[in-house]
């Protein structure tokens, strides 16, 4: 479905973005992954990646809290591939505490990886995908982008700001063949996730396996995890001709988290 098409899935070295890539590469897409990492690592997942579905696969180190290199991964690709069609923003990062207790500098660092990220590769991806009238830009926002938690506010902030974000870009591209949605992801069992997990088990004294149970009872009616070959999955399914007329919505995906 996507032969000939190249994607940049920020963030996706691991987790939800690269069980994102993986389902854009089994659809023929070629990718330029991004994310941090023991080098020797992600030169064998980016080897590994192409071999399985056939296509081409680089990798930039992109730190994606810094504009100009949000820019110059972008950029890579156009020329690396010769286009960008799909742009994932997906990279993320979290911290918690009290807004009277949250740091200034965590609260700037969140706002500029989980929101500003997304603004400057969009910006630097949209007139590449109007060139070509088609063009497919998804934001990972959160269940957290729909409604709020306590002691998460710079993280609920940036990701309300993503689906607002997410609005307006689909909004100005409405009549082109460019689409911007946004999936909401509830809870997903990613590294970010885990140490949640982790730091629960400790704080409370229980459990690793308590502590997840707790979690998803908190939150996620179906007390199960959502998993990156799922959110990959309806990636893959924005980027299709059924989705064409999919725009400027979020998809939650959530366990009934946001039913509620």
């Amino acid at each position: 479905m996507l032969k000939g098409k190249t994607a940049v899935v920020t963030g996706s070295t691991s987790g939800i973005g690269l069980g994102i890539a993986n389902a854009l590469a089994a659809q023929g897409a070629d990718i330029l992954l991004n994310g941090f990492g023991d080098a020797p690592q992600i030169r064998a997942l980016t080897q590994s990646l192409a071999a399985e579905h056939g296509v081409r696969v680089v990798h930039s180190a992109a730190d994606v809290s810094v504009a100009s290199e949000v820019v110059a991964m972008v950029t890579q690709c156009v020329e690396t591939f010769g286009r960008i069609d799909i742009l994932v923003n997906n990279a993320g990062i979290q911290h918690t505490a009290a807004v009277k207790d949250f740091p200034d500098d965590k609260w700037e660092q969140i706002l500029a990886v989980n929101l500003s990220s997304n603004f400057y590769a969009i910006k630097t991806a949209l007139p590449h995908m109007r060139s070509r009238n088609w063009g497919r830009i998804i934001n990972i926002a959160s269940a957290h982008g729909l409604v709020a938690s306590a002691m998460k506010s710079a993280y609920v902030a940036a990701k309300h700001g993503v689906v607002g974000l997410t609005k307006v870009v689909a909004l100005e591209t409405a009549r082109s063949g460019i689409t911007c949605n946004a999936i909401c992801p509830g809870w997903v069992l990613t590294p970010l996730v885990q140490k949640q997990i982790d730091d629960r088990a400790a704080r409370e004294g229980i459990s690793e396996e308590e502590a997840r149970m707790r979690l998803l009872a908190d939150k996620q009616p179906s007390m199960e995890f959502a998993t990156p070959e799922q959110i990959g999955g309806i990636t893959a399914f924005l980027c299709s001709p059924a989705a064409d007329q999919v725009r400027g919505t979020t998809l939650s995906v959530d366990g009934g988290w946001t039913a509620q």
